[in-house]
């Protein structure tokens, strides 16, 4: 064979072994952000198993705030009925949050139920679950930034749209989120 030959199969088997290493490197960065989505969906269960409870026990105090604990019941459906639908259950995540956020205020006005210890328990809980939801969505976030930002470095730009990879998105904070809690005295 001549050297023109070799170069060619050289080529040939440097193409193809850059193809490989793209996809597996493709696949490799979509089952960790799958694995970090399993993650939050983890924790987003077990808030949402932990709801009923924390309403049940407010609404013995306070009977009244109907329309607090028919919003947070509905959100917790709406989370629960998001699938696995990402951009659902981040929309059904912050309004959740918005809801438990309104429960949280009418416990303000019961120092009784404040000081119950069943109450204090499930708040403990649901606290520790919600910094593991925050630290899950880094993870989360981190994960869809090295996946997005590899598909669109070269080579793989040039195939990951062609073994069917696509920009994923953040799971992002709603905008009532975001601001800063008023304290007056």
């Amino acid at each position: 064979m001549s050297g023109a030959m070799w170069f060619i199969i050289g080529l040939v088997i440097f193409i193809f072994t850059v193809i490989i290493w793209v996809y597996n490197r493709l696949i490799v960065l979509k089952v960790r952000t799958n694995e970090a989505w399993a993650q939050i969906d983890v924790q987003l269960k077990k808030r949402t198993d932990l709801v009923p409870n924390l309403v049940e026990t407010v609404k013995g105090y306070a009977a009244h705030e109907k329309t607090v604990f028919e919003n947070v019941t509905k959100a917790r459906a709406m989370l629960q009925n998001a699938g696995g639908d990402v951009g659902k259950t981040i929309e059904a995540n912050n309004i959740l949050t918005g809801a438990l956020k309104s429960l949280f205020a009418v416990v303000e006005n019961y120092p009784e139920l404040k000081a119950n210890q069943n109450f204090l328990n499930l708040q403990i809980e649901l606290t520790g679950i919600e910094e593991k939801i925050a630290y899950a969505r880094q993870f989360y976030n981190e994960t869809v930034r090295m996946y997005n930002e590899y598909q669109q470095k070269f080579p793989a730009v040039l195939f990951a749209s062609m073994f069917g990879h696509t920009k994923r998105e953040f799971f992002e904070i709603a905008e009532e989120e975001k601001k800063v809690p008023q304290v007056k005295f």
